[in-house]
């Protein structure tokens, strides 16, 4: 985006929360960026709450405590206040709010991630809450059976009772799908804003001279990288002189650096943990595809990423991938692990197709940018704010 585009868009977002009213703004989420563990929605708040405070807004966003860094500190503009544990997080953000212990506020944005804030019930500021993915069976992969249950009950029954009147904000049409057929909520209130990508992501260098296939995620259940690997492990059958790279860290490197071994992969599968931005994108450039058999997302932010550098993807058909890769045409999508493998190697042999769909990869990434998705969120907020004042919209 060019400086001027830029200061047009912190300017539209100013003209719009001020409108609305919005001087003061929280953000409650469950982990911070800095967290070891954080992920696309730790991205995707941190760059929207840095775009609100480049246009004014006071922002604090309040999270659980991240080892190794204060309580208390300032990032891109805005304040993060870092408190309680990971769960004990939601009934104490949920109470200093209600105490405005930490100032007062004129909105509130709630991340649902698995357990919700249930900030309707308390707030009586305008709110908006960010719900990227429905769980579902992804409790089962994270939480012993019972506690699974729970979640799953909380998700799907109890919580959505408290946020019918409350405006939803999601990434895809796809997830908006399920949160109105799976959970219940009125179509009229689950809007859909796509996430940005950092304009580092661009082409750019040279393609590896071997087939190179990556994958980027957090090492844990959700992301399936115990498929990937068998899908690998083939294709390099298939494909002799492959080589593949997953990146990322997370509590299930031990056990996938076991199956690798036992694969007798190691000479060329890595996993050299998390990387950099600039050897992200490098690694990006390099890969004549990307590789994603999540079992949820929201969108595929990865996907998007690799797009903007021109790679394509090959995926799972699931909710938020089947709107981060248009089927056809700027990747590949399958059903099953077989389908997923075939999919794989008809890119890595087809150099025309591989043309093809890099050239769609990267114009349709050309789309998101994170000041569109700043202003759309925003806006789900200001709208909530003058229904609440019974303004009129501006035109």
């Amino acid at each position: 985006m060019s400086t001027s585009s830029h200061g047009d868009a912190v300017a539209r977002l100013r003209e719009l929360a001020t409108s609305a009213g919005l001087e003061r703004v929280s953000i409650l989420a469950w982990r911070d960026l800095d967290d070891p563990e954080a992920g696309g929605s730790e991205v995707h708040a941190a760059n929207v709450a840095e775009r609100w405070a480049e246009a004014g807004i006071d922002i604090t966003m309040r999270t659980s405590f991240a080892a190794g860094h204060p309580q208390v500190s300032h990032r891109d503009g805005y304040r993060v206040i870092r408190k309680a544990g990971r769960y004990m997080v939601f009934p104490r953000a949920a109470f200093t709010e209600m105490m405005g212990w930490h100032g007062g506020r004129d909105g509130l944005v709630e991340i649902w991630n698995g357990m919700p804030f249930f900030s309707p019930l308390w707030s009586r500021t305008p709110h908006v809450t960010w719900f990227h993915h429905v769980h579902a069976e992804m409790w089962n992969m994270t939480l012993p059976p019972r506690l699974a249950t729970a979640g799953r009950l909380l998700e799907a029954r109890i919580a959505p009772k408290c946020y019918r009147r409350t405006p939803i904000v999601t990434l895809s049409e796809s997830s908006k799908r399920d949160l109105v057929d799976d959970l219940g909520f009125a179509d009229r209130m689950v809007r859909v804003v796509p996430p940005g990508i950092d304009p580092r992501f661009t082409p750019g260098g040279a393609r590896s001279p071997r087939p190179l296939v990556v994958a980027v995620g957090r090492l844990v259940p959700v992301k399936r990288f115990e498929v990937l690997i068998p899908i690998l492990v083939e294709l390099k059958r298939r494909v002799p002189d492959l080589e593949a790279v997953i990146v990322g860290e997370g509590y299930r490197r031990e056990d996938l650096e076991a199956q690798i071994r036992d694969a007798d992969a190691e000479a060329w599968l890595t996993l050299p943990g998390r990387i950099d931005d600039a050897a992200l994108v490098d690694l990006y450039r390099r890969a004549w595809v990307l590789a994603s058999v999540s079992s949820g997302e929201g969108w595929g932010m990865t996907i998007t990423e690799a797009a903007a550098c021109g790679t394509p993807a090959v995926a799972t058909r699931i909710t938020g991938h089947v709107d981060a890769i248009v089927e056809g045409e700027t990747g590949l999508l399958g059903d099953d692990p077989a389908q997923v493998t075939d999919a794989l190697e008809r890119v890595v042999r087809d150099p025309d197709l591989r043309h093809r769909l890099s050239e769609a990869a990267r114009a349709h990434a050309e789309r998101f940018t994170w000041e569109a998705t700043a202003e759309g969120t925003l806006r789900a907020l200001a709208e909530d704010a003058r229904r609440r004042r019974g303004a009129p919209h501006p035109h």
